[in-house]
């Protein structure tokens, strides 16, 4: 995985979205036959040269200003999440200079075990399951039955057999899991497991490359996700992502029956004491 080479594409791709007709481009220059935006028009709307715009978009080796990354999010429309990836591919955000979190303090892990009955985890930004409590391994999985290699959110949707098809909107979970960590590898370059995860992904699962090759770009902190659990049945939960102060690089998630009957299913689950 090379930045230059993801930074050229990710350029193209932002380009080639864009629709001629909200820029408001003179008629007589909207005869055209290739998607989105030209090169010369994004270089416009920038104030940079064409030729500029063009060695980005063939991954040539240049590093563009702060100033000039703004410029080109401006002139791309690029949603928040999207500016930032630029950012963190052009490396111009601020640097974590701490070593990704394999493990979690004494009081971040109470907490999560507090939380009960509300399911409850820990992760880390490559999706890791570094603590949970009770009610989310009754319904997930018993996360202490695998090996550490194989505790991950993302592993685990893809490849374990009991959980490629425990989520009902399979495709858009998985989506959203890559959007996020696509962000995640632009900001932790020095990550080697990573970029290894995302690798081994790629390579052994078609779903993974074929939207990884999208280039979708998002870091989503909430949300519904609608699972069939193989003993309650439908189970919809809403889930809100916090990050402790302390430890910037941890993500606690939170899941919430959505309605009535996921509360019912997970009482069922997980009996009140």
């Amino acid at each position: 995985m090379d930045t230059t080479q993801e930074l050229a594409a990710f350029l193209r791709t932002r380009r080639e979205r864009l629709d001629p007709d909200d820029f408001g481009l003179p008629a007589r220059r909207r005869s055209r036959r290739t998607p989105g935006l030209r090169r010369e028009e994004v270089a416009e709307l920038a104030g940079v040269s064409t030729d500029y715009v063009v060695r980005l978009e063939q991954g040539r080796g240049l590093r563009p200003s702060a100033d000039v990354v703004e410029a080109l999010s401006r002139a791309l429309r690029l949603a928040p999440d999207e500016r930032a990836y630029l950012f963190d591919l052009a490396r111009h955000r601020p640097r974590n200079a701490d070593k990704p979190a394999t493990t979690v303090a004494p009081p971040l892990a109470r907490l999560v075990a507090d939380l009960s009955p509300l399911p409850a985890m820990l992760l880390n930004h490559r999706y890791d399951i570094l603590a949970w409590n009770d009610e989310i391994a009754r319904l997930l999985l018993d996360f202490d039955t695998l090996p550490p290699s194989q505790r991950n959110s993302m592993w685990l949707c893809l490849m374990h057999p009991e959980t490629r098809e425990f989520y009902v909107d399979r495709e858009r979970v998985v989506r959203e899991g890559i959007a996020h960590l696509r962000a995640a590898w632009a900001a932790h370059p020095e990550d080697q497991a990573l970029t290894d995860l995302i690798a081994e992904f790629t390579a052994g699962d078609e779903e993974f490359a074929r939207l990884w090759a999208e280039g979708d770009v998002r870091v989503n902190g909430r949300g519904r996700k609608v699972m069939r659990h193989p003993e309650v049945g439908v189970v919809a939960v809403d889930f809100e992502t916090l990050m402790p102060l302390q430890d910037p690089n941890l993500r606690l998630v939170i899941y919430r029956a959505a309605d009535e009957e996921s509360q019912a299913a997970l009482d069922r689950l997980c009996p009140p004491s």
